[in-house]
């Protein structure tokens, strides 16, 4: 549902999704966040491997999706809407197990985590924490939402791999020294 509006002598786009406004449009000195509304999502399709709903991304990061909502709007994840029913979607190697979170960092001493059902360690889940700062330094270069998750999972030459398998395995400024390369 689109909503019009106006305030402070300043108008206003946006869309209502689970009860939060996203708005359209750039007010004087505050950036607000967009969903990436892609039509054709072929090429994505076969660059990610597996996608996320809202509420899969909650129930791996164990909050309510209102605080994904909240990570979609801080930057921090980039979601595109795919399908018929445009369906928001957030790519599952943008999450990685606890432990994983910040790969560089080996020294992480977290306690184990607790057993599921079967008596197997369930893994806790985590935002790659790299994913940030690489996603801000591809926005500053002028990239939407779907345009920086094609260039995270397309193949690179200079890395041997796509930049976000260089983010998950801790090769962080290798990966932002090449996006730099795109201001």
């Amino acid at each position: 549902m689109n909503v019009l509006g106006s305030r402070g002598g300043r108008k206003a786009r946006g869309e209502f999704w689970g009860g939060i406004l996203f708005v359209h449009a750039v007010r004087r000195n505050a950036a607000v966040r967009t969903l990436s509304f892609v039509t054709d999502n072929s090429a994505l399709d076969t660059l990610v491997d597996e996608w996320l709903t809202v509420p899969d991304v909650a129930e791996r990061l164990a909050i309510d999706a209102g605080k994904v909502r909240r990570l979609v709007h801080e930057g921090r994840l980039v979601v595109v809407r795919r399908g018929a029913s445009s369906v928001v979607s957030i790519p599952a190697a943008f999450l990685v197990p606890e432990h994983l979170e910040n790969p560089a960092n080996s020294t992480l001493n977290k306690p184990e985590p607790a057993p599921d059902e079967d008596g197997n360690p369930a893994p806790r889940w985590a935002v790659l924490a790299s994913l940030y700062g690489t996603l801000t330094l591809l926005r500053d270069s002028g990239f939407e939402d779907a345009e920086a998750i094609e260039w995270l999972f397309s193949p690179d030459a200079t890395l041997g791999m796509p930049p976000i398998e260089a983010l998950r395995t801790g090769r962080k400024t290798a990966v932002r020294r090449i996006a730099q390369t795109l201001l």
